[in-house]
């Protein structure tokens, strides 16, 4: 197999996309969509998320140390572009998807009611890189629609229809290999 060296970048592919909600429910609360998100750690569960020092998010989750990751089906795209390309500090980001902001159990960070899976994460550590942050977070509680589950009570990839990202596309979740 013949191959050709590039120059450095971030080529792992594909990445989830998610939508993470932060801020709190009854005051100032954004949606920011994100793809550098991944598992950091099985026990206790963990997620890091990368967010630039700039966005408006990185302010809120600085300040409460709390989100949700949200994760959105492939019928949400639209309102995961709009929530990736709109700054939170000058629109209200639920109001203009449509997307319904309810309470968490753990966390004041909203959950977004249409996403079939919810990740309420409290930031441990914060590692301050050259282009982002990187919030590491603890999971404190999931909420999965009962609709994406299988029989063994998982997470039915098939079922929940999830988005992926890869070269500046959105790619819905792939076939299970047997």
């Amino acid at each position: 197999m013949a191959k050709k060296v590039l120059p450095p970048q971030t080529l792992l592919y594909p990445v989830p996309v998610v939508l993470v909600s932060c801020g709190e429910l009854g005051g100032k609360k954004n949606v920011i969509t994100l793809a550098w998100v991944g598992v950091v750690n099985s026990e206790p569960p963990m997620v890091g998320i990368g967010v630039r020092p700039s966005r408006y998010s990185h302010e809120l989750i600085s300040k409460t140390r709390e989100f949700v990751v949200n994760l959105p089906r492939a019928d949400q795209v639209k309102a995961v572009e709009v929530c990736g390309s709109t700054s939170g500090r000058t629109s209200d980001k639920f109001a203009a998807t449509g997307l319904t902001a309810e309470p968490a159990t753990k966390v004041r960070a909203p959950l977004i009611a249409e996403c079939p899976v919810n990740l309420e994460c409290q930031v441990q550590q914060i590692v301050n890189l050259p282009s982002h942050d990187l919030f590491l977070a603890e999971i404190v509680a999931v909420h999965v629609a009962e609709e994406v589950l299988d029989g063994n009570g998982q997470v039915d990839p098939l079922r929940a229809r999830l988005l992926a990202y890869c070269n500046g596309q959105y790619w819905q979740s792939a076939t299970l290999l047997e």
